[in-house]
């Protein structure tokens, strides 16, 4: 009887881990999913994307990104369409559809556009993972637009043509206002021009609402007519019919100016500036994949990718450090500008703009 008894305990004892180890095994075995994930691990160990049979939408002003968008759709496996539309026509159109956006992103055009969008609720908002690295003056603060670059604005001077004139070319915006320049000097109406408007922020801010509408008036005795076109500028000043015209300075201007014996000028006093948005659109089916695109745009190997193809000085991108042309632009010289203002208070300067030009 004992033997029997010592041979069923020694069994027992032996039972014991096995049945352990199968009860541990069962509580660390991985659960089962239906369906394909959302997500990847590279083998850097950072999340890889998968939006396979997915597609975002964007709405833009040039399809001169598309290189950017493949490379984005290429990483996520998902499908990029476009639309190409200006930034006044985006906000019309989703007014007019009840708020249905038409797209999921919405890939540059002037800022005072999208901060409408978001004062009228049509915009979502998503703060990058990049947010720490990117300067605040170029992102809204509720995440609601981020930018993709900077447009900074310059002189186009053809001083072969002042110098017949007795005159130097102007080195800062005080020396545009000389009555020495007068009929030589050509903007595009910032009514109809994101740039010049930006322009006439930037003085306004610079110099004070008093001071700075006082500046306007002196520059517009010297204004005999105002471009009903924003490339009017350049090109009036190509053709000989100005010899200085204010506009965008990227490398295409620069290029323009080497072209045709002319040369591009960054204001001494003040470089006005302004963001070239980006926002995703509220109710879009592919919200969550333009959001992975934004945080896509900022990494620094992709700022400098569309550095060279926005053609922008380093300087001009929006996380620091990234290189792109070098096209001279003094950082130091950025306008301190009030962006918040930007759009709220564009009817208000452009009818008193309208007012002192007398629709020249």
């Amino acid at each position: 009887m004992k033997k029997k008894l010592m041979i069923l305990l020694v069994a027992l004892l032996l039972l014991v881990p096995v049945a352990c180890k199968k009860a541990d095994d069962k509580s660390t075995e991985a659960p089962t999913t239906d369906g394909a994930t959302d997500t990847t691990e590279s083998a850097s160990g950072d999340e890889k994307l998968d939006f396979e049979g997915k597609t975002m939408n964007v709405v833009t002003t040039s399809d001169s990104y598309k290189e950017l968008f493949d490379e984005f759709a290429k990483e996520t496996n998902a499908k990029v369409e476009f639309l190409s539309m200006s930034s006044g026509e985006v906000i019309s159109r989703i007014e007019a559809e009840g708020g249905k956006p038409m797209a999921d992103l919405w890939f540059g055009g002037g800022i005072d556009a999208f901060m409408a969008a978001k004062d009228k609720g049509l915009l979502e908002s998503y703060v990058p993972k990049a947010k720490d690295t990117v300067d605040e003056r170029f992102r809204d603060p509720e995440g609601y637009w981020n930018s993709k670059g900077l447009t900074v604005v310059g002189f186009l001077v053809n001083e072969k043509a002042l110098q017949e004139k007795g005159l130097e070319a102007p080195k800062t915006w005080d020396d545009l206002a000389d009555p020495k320049y007068k009929g030589q000097v050509i903007m595009a109406n910032p009514a109809i021009s994101g740039t010049n408007y930006a322009a006439v922020k930037a003085l306004l801010d610079t110099k004070g609402t008093e001071e700075g509408w006082d500046y306007l008036s002196k520059l517009n005795d010297n204004i005999e007519f105002y471009g009903k076109r924003g490339k009017d500028p350049e090109e009036k000043t190509v053709s000989g019919e100005f010899n200085i015209g204010i506009i965008p300075a990227d490398k295409k201007s620069f290029d323009v100016a080497e072209e045709n014996d002319l040369k591009v000028v960054y204001p001494e006093d003040g470089i006005p500036w302004v963001p070239e948005g980006v926002a995703i659109f509220k109710g879009g089916d592919g919200t969550e994949i333009a959001k992975a695109f934004i945080d896509f745009m900022l990494r620094p190997e992709n700022q400098a990718k569309l550095a060279k193809l926005d053609g922008k000085d380093s300087s001009q991108m929006i996380v620091k450090d990234v290189e792109g042309f070098d096209l001279g632009l003094p950082e130091d010289k950025l306008m301190d500008i009030d962006i918040s203002t930007f759009g709220s208070q564009r009817e208000e300067i452009l009818s008193k703009w309208e007012e002192m030009t007398k629709n020249k």
